[in-house]
């Protein structure tokens, strides 16, 4: 599970990593659905990193919880801004499912081929 939802993460993230300043600002904005409207390129650059890195971290099983805990966050905008465009639950009901699979998985753990073993 660890090695399947990490890779798509980074596959999902790394494009944006890749995107620069023009589309961090762009993914930034999503913030603004919960009030904060200032640095719209440092948070679009810290969504594609949790998507990119926390995917890697969910591979090794590395700071498991708090990559799970950031990508969480992640999928939680991205339900906001499906929302906020008037998208219906069918378009928003990946980033809601992922958000619940973060959830659980920060109560479960890494499992015991992680490397910090937690």
């Amino acid at each position: 599970m660890r090695l399947g939802l990490g890779t798509m993460m980074i596959m999902h993230g790394y494009p944006k990593l890749l995107g620069g300043p023009e589309k961090w600002t762009k993914l930034g904005g999503a913030m603004a659905n919960l009030g904060v409207d200032m640095y719209p390129t440092f948070w679009g650059f810290m969504g594609g990193a949790s998507e990119t890195l926390g995917g890697l971290l969910l591979i090794l099983g590395l700071a498991f919880r708090p990559a799970c805990l950031f990508l969480m966050f992640t999928m939680i905008v991205a339900t906001l801004s499906h929302f906020s465009r008037g998208d219906d639950i069918m378009k928003a009901s990946h980033a809601i499912e992922l958000a619940f699979v973060f959830l659980g998985l920060l109560f479960v753990g890494p499992g015991k081929y992680s490397i910090d073993k937690g």
